[in-house]
């Protein structure tokens, strides 16, 4: 983890309060691992504490990496009113990615996203398809309005939608897509990130399969872990379950290994 002044090179609004914002610096060395997050100071005195948001692509070449939030409170607002040319303090990359190492060539993959946990899916799915691995991704929007990022899936393997108001896709959530799925599919591995309903729904669904990795939201101040303050829960023999810290230990666990 390391810490940089890094440069605002693009910000595109992609749907009602998402955005992408692309930056660059020495920083992008060090990034690699999908499904790591930076830890961003708002440009603000009053703002104390930085907001964590997943990284959505790495360009190692151009020496840039994006990420995709939405504006959620003052601090995210502010991100979206600044353009090309200005700074951000930025950390990272922080958290522990997933794992691809297990996967060859020629298996099948599965990758589910929900509302802004699509973004760090993407470099994720890119990551698999240079390995040679056939993705299929499950993503889930609220609405056609919201919805974003949908060619730039689609160009790296079969992608299938769902939102909540049937506007786009087929009519529901995600997991009404995987049901489907799974009648005719078995994938060699399950990735997911989004809100805790679907994540508790991938883990039922693919109970069987060991490889199912999960990425959890949680509320974050330090991002380093030392705060305490973004714990989830695992399994422990002794005392039935035992605290972990997201930001730190996570924000990817295997399904079997944490209790949602």
């Amino acid at each position: 983890m390391k810490q940089e002044m890094m440069t605002i090179v693009e910000q595109k609004q992609l749907a009602p309060r998402i955005f992408r914002m692309t930056l660059t610096g020495e920083l992008v060395n060090e990034m690699g691992i999908p499904g790591q997050f930076l830890h961003i100071k708002v440009p603000r005195e009053d703002f104390l504490l930085r907001r964590p948001i997943s990284i959505n692509q790495i360009n190692k070449e151009e020496k840039t990496c994006s990420i995709i939030y939405r504006t959620e409170g003052d601090g995210t607002l502010h991100f979206s009113k600044m353009s090309a040319g200005e700074q951000l303090d930025v950390m990272g990359p922080l958290g522990n990615g997933y794992d691809l190492s297990f996967l060859e060539a020629g298996q099948k993959a599965f990758v589910v996203g929900g509302g802004i946990g699509i973004p760090p899916m993407y470099e994720l799915s890119r990551q698999l398809h240079q390995k040679g691995i056939e993705v299929v991704h499950f993503l889930g929007y609220a609405s056609k309005e919201v919805s974003y990022f949908q060619e730039e899936f689609i160009a790296l393997g079969d992608t299938r939608f769902a939102t909540d108001d049937g506007s786009y896709g087929v009519h529901g959530n995600v997991g009404n897509l995987l049901m489907d799925a799974m009648e005719k599919e078995t994938p060699a591995a399950v990735f997911a990130c989004g809100a805790n309903g679907m994540l508790k729904t991938v883990a039922q669904l693919f109970e069987e399969n060991s490889n199912v990795f999960l990425s959890l939201e949680q509320r974050m101040a330090c991002g380093m872990g030392a705060c305490y303050a973004c714990v989830c829960h695992v399994p422990d023999d002794e005392t039935g379950t035992q605290s972990v810290k997201v930001c730190d230990e996570g924000p990817i666990f295997r399904a079997k290994e944490v209790v949602l």
